[in-house]
């Protein structure tokens, strides 16, 4: 990637490169994504659920 960056890619394979990293970024945002929903843990308050992360919900037990 930093020959993307410096320049010293001909188009199509600097166009490659991007496209791959565009494709990396979005896979890695979805895994994200999945991981922060696992991590929450449903609280009940009353009547109601309520999602909190993780780590808040351990802490206050």
């Amino acid at each position: 990637m930093d020959r993307l960056e410096e320049g010293d890619l001909e188009l199509e394979a600097a166009l490659a490169a991007f496209e791959e990293g565009v494709n990396l970024t979005r896979r890695c945002a979805g895994q994200l994504e999945d991981a922060e929903r696992r991590i929450e843990v449903l609280v009940r308050e009353g009547e109601k659920w309520i999602a909190r992360p993780f780590a808040e919900s351990e802490e206050s037990e």
